[in-house]
C-alpha cells in the first residue's frame, strides 16, 4: 500500500462523511471514503470519461453490493 499522507477538510464536512457512512456502510472510514472519492475522479479526470478497469469495476460492485443497491 502507497505511503499515507494527511489532508485537512472541514469538520462539518467530516461529519457529514461519517454520518453517510454511518447510514449507508460500504466503508470503513471517512478516510476510505475520501480516497476512494478522489480515485473516481481522478480516473474520470485522467481518461476524460467515467470508463473504469475491471479492477475498479467489480470494487464499485462489491460497495453497492455492501450498501444494498445490487
Amino acid at each position: 500500500m502507497s505511503e499515507k499522507v494527511s489532508i485537512q477538510i472541514s469538520r462539518e464536512l467530516y461529519e457529514k462523511a461519517k454520518k453517510f457512512i454511518e447510514e449507508q456502510g460500504g466503508f470503513q472510514s471517512v478516510e476510505e471514503l475520501v480516497e476512494f472519492l478522489l480515485q473516481e475522479a481522478l480516473l474520470t479526470e485522467e481518461t476524460g470519461s467515467a470508463e473504469m478497469s475491471r479492477e475498479d469495476e467489480e470494487k464499485v460492485k462489491e460497495r453497492l453490493r455492501a450498501l444494498g443497491y445490487i
